[in-house]
């Protein structure tokens, strides 16, 4: 709907874009788990910013491309929060949602007759990015969050609404990260559901229509036998037709061969 133009530019940077979420999501762990080590820290660091302009270019290269610029700016939005608020530093929580919105560009191909292959894939992958997220905002806090164990442990028990209580984040960046998780549990649930239910009807709509098919079949050869009953009634009436033909369509059955 936003131009063939940008269809191509979709359809050519799909997986580039993809490599490069996974790149920079090993380069964001890599950062918060070798923290205290700085030459690591330090190259993880790089990638991270080199990737997220890969993500910056891919987003001012749509823009400059769609035909509907405003309809689509406004659609987009979190592409460009994505894109701007990870600039500012008390909003680094932010970078976990660049992930998400990169896989989630070509989840609409893929939900659709792969469900448990999605769920289980974007569950896991929620879970992880979301304890590094959490981890990195309450590491070296006075929370019980210090390790990716306890966040990974939160992460699980957040994202399908236990909660034990054990461990939860002290800071705010860690509760809007803890929200975030919620809501996306919340969600993912619900687009599975949905999906299931989409499926089933699509299946018994698929039935209705073969069943439907297959009455206007049997319709269309009794309108054939009738028509065929007619002719041979015209063609005996000029000329006698052996009683055996005229009874055998009378039957619906074929005439015996002589």
């Amino acid at each position: 709907m936003y131009g063939e133009r940008l269809t191509r530019w979709d359809r050519v940077m799909e997986w580039p874009l993809m490599a490069a979420a996974v790149v920079f999501l090993i380069a964001y762990a890599t950062q918060i788990l070798a923290r205290e080590k700085g030459a690591m820290s330090g190259v993880a660091e790089v990638v991270v910013w080199v990737m997220w302009a890969v993500f910056a270019i891919d987003y001012i290269v749509r823009l400059a491309i769609t035909e509907k610029r405003g309809k689509w700016f406004l659609r987009h939005l979190l592409d460009l929060a994505i894109v701007i608020m990870p600039m500012l530093r008390p909003l680094r929580l932010m970078r976990f949602l660049t992930i998400l919105a990169i896989i989630q560009r070509g989840a609409g191909s893929m939900l659709r007759g792969r469900v448990v292959v999605y769920t289980v894939g974007a569950t896991a992958l929620t879970i992880v990015i979301a304890g590094l997220a959490v981890l990195d905002a309450e590491q070296g806090q006075r929370g019980p969050i210090q390790n990716l164990g306890d966040a990974i442990w939160w992460a699980f028990t957040t994202i399908t609404t236990v909660g034990y209580g054990d461990y939860f984040p002290v800071t705010i960046t860690g509760r809007i990260v803890a929200v975030a998780l919620m809501i996306g549990g919340i969600a993912l649930i619900g687009v599975v559901t949905a999906t299931l239910a989409s499926w089933i009807i699509e299946k018994v709509s698929l039935e209705v229509k073969v069943s439907t098919a297959t009455e206007e079949q049997v319709e269309q050869l009794r309108a054939e036998i009738a028509e065929m009953k007619a002719m041979l009634r015209a063609l005996q009436r000029a000329a006698p037709v052996p009683e055996t033909a005229m009874a055998a369509v009378e039957s619906g059955a074929p005439e015996p061969h002589r």
